[in-house]
């Protein structure tokens, strides 16, 4: 059981902080899932189309195979899929192996009837929710508090989602300020969701404004983006942020107001256990959550293959020391800009300067990563075409894709 503060933070600083050098690099992709007929998306329908692949939270007999390329496949509650690849050294491996698997993943879904949206926002879908599972129908009790916002964010939307190590432990703290500083830059640059629910919404980024809006306290990025010790920091956070259940053997408990902190205090309703706080950290959604690595989560889903610019654009910029100097630099007038990036994608004049300065610095620095031609290609015509001009894909006509 837990009974003090001091060891929660301990622990939670320990386990979500893995020093060592950065060697590895994964990528979580989400897509929302519509039938290319006028039927409803159903679990059924979505279950049958995984195969051997489907997740156990959507049929609980599957084996859960995981894709060739070793990836692993989950649904959201909305029903959107998600392929998470494994953690590789080489940025060029890391591609081979995420394009063949996703391109299997939606090869599977294609021939079930489904397609996948080239947005980050369900253009003419209500969030519905097609996981009846315990904690989404608690997390959905918890967001409902709140507002509508909850619900889209978490059944609506999708996103690219780029893993990299924490570092060592003298860098972390410039690492840590680095994914934070670019931010809100590359959420301005890759902002790819202006339309939800059957209507535009004034966001380049409806994705990233449904979940600032959801339960900030959850969700919203840090007071202090450049602590000196990122693990204390974050490690405060997670105990000053609010419960969103109390898991049972039967109905679960969702409490109003008690902090994890509170619950240590006071021990009701029961007293809370090293997997509780665990648990509790997986239902924190802020733009960089550390998981022993860096979870970096602003970036909207991108069309077609794009979605690997993003993952180049970060793996080039945190691939040497002096870049990350360089990079934080550039971005620090841009660094509190979230919701400026969200709402105007880079049509905010500092936002845009940024950009130019960082898409350029990753092109540069990805031939010496071994980047597959391809890849520097398109980033460098994504630049000219749109950074460059003040614009990002929430500009373009709907089916732009590489």
């Amino acid at each position: 059981m837990l009974r003090d503060r001091a060891a929660a933070e301990a622990y939670v600083a320990s386990v979500c902080f893995k020093h060592g050098p950065p060697l590895l690099t994964g990528v979580e992709l989400e897509w929302l899932v519509r039938p290319t007929s006028s039927e409803r998306l159903t679990a059924r329908t979505l279950a049958a189309a995984l195969g051997p692949h489907c997740p156990v939270s959507l049929e609980p007999s599957s084996p859960a195979d995981p894709l060739p390329g070793g990836s692993l496949v989950t649904v959201e509650p909305g029903g959107q899929i998600e392929l998470a690849s494994p953690p590789l050294p080489d940025l060029a491996g890391l591609l081979t192996t995420a394009v063949a698997d996703a391109d299997e993943l939606h090869r599977l879904i294609a021939t079930a009837g489904l397609a996948v949206e080239s947005r980050a926002a369900a253009v003419d879908r209500p969030p519905q929710r097609l996981l009846q599972l315990p904690r989404y129908r608690a997390m959905e009790q918890s967001f409902d508090r709140i507002g509508p916002h909850g619900r889209s964010a978490m059944c609506s939307t999708a996103a690219v989602q780029v893993c990299v190590d924490a570092g060592e432990r003298a860098a972390v703290a410039a690492r840590w300020s680095a994914v934070h500083a670019l931010g809100p830059v590359l959420l301005a640059a890759f902002a790819n969701s202006p339309r939800l629910h059957g209507r535009r919404t004034g966001w380049k980024s409806t994705r990233w404004a449904a979940w600032m809006r959801a339960d900030p306290a959850r969700t919203a990025p840090p007071v202090d983006p450049d602590p000196e010790d990122p693990a204390a920091a974050w490690a405060k956070r997670v105990l000053d942020a609010p419960v969103l259940c109390v898991r049972g053997d039967g109905t679960w408990l969702v409490p109003e107001g008690l902090t994890f902190a509170a619950w240590v205090r006071g021990g009701e309703p029961r007293p809370p256990t090293i997997d509780d706080l665990d648990y509790h950290v997986s239902t924190l959604f802020p733009p960089v959550r550390p998981r022993g690595h860096l979870e970096v989560r602003y970036v909207d889903m991108q069309p077609g293959r794009r979605w690997a610019l993003p993952v180049a654009v970060l793996t080039a910029l945190l691939s040497d020391p002096g870049v990350i100097d360089v990079v934080r630099n550039v971005c620090a007038p841009a660094r509190s800009r979230w919701v400026s990036a969200a709402r105007h994608g880079l049509a905010d004049r500092v936002l845009a300067q940024a950009a130019v300065q960082v898409f350029d610095l990753a092109a540069a620095r990805l031939p010496d990563l071994g980047a597959p031609t391809w890849l520097t290609d398109e980033l460098v015509a994504m630049t000219d075409r749109l950074v460059r001009h003040g614009l990002c894909p929430a500009d373009e006509p709907e089916g732009a894709s590489l």
